[in-house]
């Protein structure tokens, strides 16, 4: 397909649609809570910065000094309260605390049930991103059905473009299938 002038477009475009679903899932996976402490944890924790929600990051330091401690420096003192009021209310499971400073978020161990639960989650989310996947399989067939039915390619290559938007989309899907069981061996070995 990338070989064929009529579809060499397509095939790009697949592959960097699909390579973005994986970033994606990626990103999910980083900020899921595990038993260990870990800076993207906070990843989703907006701050009422000035008026606008701001993510965390963009308003101070994250850091893990200990494996069940997370270490929040913000860049100006005065919003102190603010982001922890923030990590408080992110229905994240945190008791943040503060010495005017730093903010510290003892991140408590998982509970086998929690743990259950996350690993639910994490599946879901993983069948959005494997549908993802599949629409844009849908899309790149149309593509070619287009092609070859405005005459820019012949049946054969139909059929081979066909075979190559499958293969591509299976690999994605066992690439992110493979991230997943990671993340699950993860999450639930205590």
């Amino acid at each position: 397909m990338a070989g064929n002038p009529a579809l060499k477009n397509v095939h790009a475009q697949l592959k960097a649609r699909m390579e973005k679903t994986v970033d994606d899932f990626r990103a999910n996976l980083l900020s899921t809570r595990t038993g260990r402490a870990n800076v993207h944890m906070l990843d989703q924790v907006k701050v009422d910065y000035y008026g606008t929600d701001t993510p965390i990051s963009q308003v101070a330091q994250i850091s893990t000094p200990e494996p069940q401690m997370i270490l929040v420096s913000p860049w100006e003192i005065a919003i102190v309260p603010a982001v922890e009021k923030a990590i408080r209310t992110s229905n994240l499971g945190f008791n943040p605390m503060h010495d005017g400073k730093v903010i510290r978020v003892p991140v408590p161990p998982m509970t086998e049930e929690r743990r259950k639960e996350t690993v639910k989650h994490l599946a879901g989310v993983l069948e959005d991103h494997k549908t993802a996947i599949r629409n844009i399989r849908r899309d790149g067939n149309d593509q070619v059905k287009k092609a070859a039915k405005d005459k820019l390619i012949s049946a054969d290559d139909e059929k081979r473009a066909s075979e190559e938007v499958q293969q591509l989309t299976d690999a994605e899907i066992r690439r992110v299938d493979e991230l997943f069981k990671a993340k699950e061996k993860e999450i639930m070995t205590v």
